[in-house]
């Protein structure tokens, strides 16, 4: 990303360490839960990837067409989920922020990027997506009491069946997003 060293390696550290942990969800006993856990892993460590500061690394010219083509195969992936429930929509919206942060990133003809003054309306309806969802999921993480018998439930619940980890772990996505599209 283009902002401060500090912070690209805190959004590194933090997408990365999301990643990880979407990882060990994908060990639920429950289906949905490690489909879910699947795409927010590929999240997690995209973003990690696109968060390390250009001062570090600039990835190749054909790193961004990549990124491009995986997040979009991510978002149609999510858009054909989406039609056995609207929670993957969030997934979708996602992904697409992914593909237009890719080729936002790209560099242009002479190494430029596309970025111009100001902010791009598409950037700002993203940045307004991601801060209602932040504060949204945020308030919906305090807090969240365990069903009796269900996943998530008691002291012996594994690490991928809390479902106040996996809500923690979508937040910090969004708040990732959030500052990696100031960044732009």
């Amino acid at each position: 990303m283009h902002g401060p060293g500090s912070s690209g390696w805190l959004l590194v550290a933090l997408c990365a360490a999301t990643g990880a942990y979407c990882l060990l969800r994908m060990r639920s006993s429950v289906e949905e839960q490690r489909r879910a856990a699947g795409g927010e892993a590929l999240m997690g460590f995209g973003m990690a990837a696109m968060a390390v500061p250009a001062a570090v690394f600039t990835p190749p010219a054909w790193a961004w067409p990549l990124w491009a083509a995986v997040f979009g195969a991510a978002g149609l992936h999510g858009l054909w989920a989406a039609r056995a429930s609207a929670r993957h929509l969030h997934h979708v919206v996602g992904a697409g922020a992914m593909v237009y942060m890719a080729v936002v990133m790209a560099p242009g003809p002479q190494g430029a990027h596309h970025g111009g003054a100001g902010i791009p309306a598409l950037t700002a309806a993203l940045l307004l997506y991601f801060t209602a969802y932040v504060l949204v999921t945020g308030a919906r993480l305090v807090p969240v009491a365990a069903v009796a018998g269900g996943p998530g439930a008691g002291p012996g619940a594994g690490w991928g069946d809390r479902p106040e980890l996996a809500r923690a772990c979508r937040l910090s996505m969004g708040i990732a997003m959030v500052a990696m599209l100031l960044t732009m």
